[in-house]
């Protein structure tokens, strides 16, 4: 069983690699600072970083490696958030939303609210 499940997560860190890359390149099309750096070969384990820039110094950065998967936002240095687990994984996926609204690629910065950045 603790081998199946080992599989299942080197599985999920890949997709999350893999998202994460086609993700930062989506954002800068769309004139957004993002990017994402790949560790490892993928045989003896394999991991990213991706950082995006939100605007006035507000910054989010996802981990994602065989030990974890990890969100920190920030403001001016600052750490505001940190998740880890299922629950970073749901705040990027809230957070590409955003970011991929038309809305938010015209300029305009997201905003914060309880816990969450938005695009209103």
């Amino acid at each position: 069983m603790f081998p199946r499940l080992a599989e299942q997560y080197r599985s999920v860190v890949h997709d999350l690699v893999m998202s994460l890359q086609a993700l930062a390149k989506s954002l800068q099309n769309s004139n957004v600072a993002a990017t994402c750096y790949i560790c490892g070969d993928g045989r003896d384990g394999q991991g990213a970083s991706f950082v995006a820039n939100l605007g006035d110094n507000h910054m989010v950065r996802f981990l994602v490696s065989d030990f974890g998967i990890s969100w920190v936002e920030s403001r001016n240095g600052h750490e505001l958030v940190k998740l880890e687990g299922a629950e970073a994984i749901q705040e990027l996926q809230r957070v590409a939303q955003v970011l991929q609204t038309p809305q938010h690629t015209s300029g305009k910065a997201p905003k914060r609210e309880k816990g969450a950045v938005t695009g209103a």
